[in-house]
């Protein structure tokens, strides 16, 4: 829970925001479906609210809301009675006659966290334990039998899907022994970026080939554009410069614009460019996407990706707006460095990191002359990018970045 934006007596009007809500990907308005009085408030701000869980009460009157609209004749006596109040649940939907809520699996903490470490859902587990409950037991049981029905394959299939190499993480030692400690509240938004960079790091194995792009030109050129343009214009920046540029080289080399589905054996090719542009925000990083960026302009895309920054650091961010993306662009160039590796945004195949540009002695024409290098670091999937692919690819980026007029032809 983020946030409480009202307290009991508070008059509200249909779509006000109640409370604020964070999960695992973003943050959102809980807001009431109708005009009324708030009665009771079952949360406070620090709080973990079960999906269901109710969240505020509200009176209205008639209970026009909390039921679905009664007919102008008088009910049936078996149709239920209307509730006079609206409660606001944990899922963001009303919790009235024929509007349903979804429940938590009983299950306990140690449960959960081994179910989660193995990639189990909890809902496919049939719980031996009191009330239906989910044991240890019943966990280990569900893997067990899910490794026989997939040993053919080699793997381990869970809730689904082949996991390789599972494991679970060994309990920390107790570090206050050793001195003072802080323990501190991880935000959902980062528990789920740590999940989603281990499901990446230990499904596939991961190359990064590194490239010096001369940008002297094509910088000179940015320059004169953003001088010329309105004031006020969104800025054309090297993140959007790089989209144009990665859009080319994806068409050329289609199998980093992929996804490699392990349990099928089968590669998907994208037809679509949806780019992904990672974003720092005090919350953690995000990653909104950009679509079909192959049919837009670059001053469109220069809006577009100002637009979804600001939505980003605003926390603002919807979760359609962070899916379908099939490569991602990190720029690291603003903060420094020299290189880095980046890890690749899962299920994407390639991600491209861009940092620092610098002035740097290059031989060109004969000649020892100052020219601006910007660092290219492009990591990949190993099991459908091979190196010498990854190397053509990041070279062929660095041609585009260093001919303004290639770029501009082929895109």
């Amino acid at each position: 829970m983020t946030a409480v934006f009202v307290k009991v007596g508070d008059a509200v009007r249909s779509g006000q925001a109640l409370v604020e809500v964070s999960t695992e990907k973003t943050s959102m308005e809980v807001t009431a479906e109708a005009d009324g009085t708030v009665e009771a408030v079952h949360v406070k701000p620090g709080d973990k609210v079960p999906v269901g869980g109710t969240l505020v009460t509200l009176k209205t009157s008639g209970g026009k809301v909390a039921a679905p609209a009664a007919p102008k004749s008088a009910p049936p006596p078996s149709a239920p009675a209307p509730r006079p109040a609206q409660s606001v649940s944990g899922n963001g939907s009303a919790a009235a006659a024929g509007i349903a809520t979804k429940t938590l699996v009983p299950a306990g903490p140690a449960t959960r966290k081994l179910a989660r470490e193995l990639g189990v859902v909890l809902g496919e587990v049939k719980g031996s334990g009191r009330g239906g409950r989910v044991t240890l037991d019943d966990v280990k049981g569900f893997v067990r039998a899910e490794r026989q029905r997939v040993k053919d394959v080699g793997g381990a299939s869970i809730a689904g899907g082949i996991i390789v190499n599972a494991f679970a993480l060994p309990p920390l030692p107790d570090f206050s022994k050793f001195g003072p400690v802080e323990v501190a509240d991880v935000l959902p938004i980062r528990q789920a970026i740590a999940k989603n960079l281990t499901v990446g790091w230990r499904t596939m194995p991961m190359v990064t080939q590194h490239e010096l792009a001369d940008i002297t030109d094509l910088e000179s050129g940015r320059k004169r554009i953003v001088d010329a343009l309105p004031k006020g214009s969104p800025k054309i920046t090297m993140t959007v410069l790089a989209i144009k540029a990665c859009v080319a080289a994806l068409k050329e080399f289609p199998r980093f614009n992929s996804s490699y589905d392990m349990n099928a054996g089968k590669l998907v090719l994208k037809k679509y460019f949806h780019i992904g542009i990672a974003v720092d925000t005090e919350r953690g990083l995000v990653v909104p996407v950009i679509r079909d960026a192959d049919k837009k302009s670059i001053r469109d895309l220069a809006g577009e990706v100002a637009a979804l920054a600001t939505k980003a650091r605003d926390n603002k961010l919807t979760i359609p707006e962070m899916q379908g993306g099939t490569f991602t662009i990190t720029n690291l160039g603003g903060i420094g460095g020299t290189g880095f590796t980046p890890i690749v945004n899962y299920p994407e195949v390639a991600i491209l990191g861009l940092s620092k540009s610098a002035l740097q002695p290059v031989v060109k024409d004969g000649q020892i002359v100052p020219r601006l290098m910007m660092p290219l670091s492009l990591t990949y999937d190993h099991r459908v990018i091979d190196g010498a692919d990854g190397c053509r690819f990041t070279v062929r980026l660095g041609q585009l970045f260093s001919d303004p007029l290639r770029l501009l032809m082929e895109t």
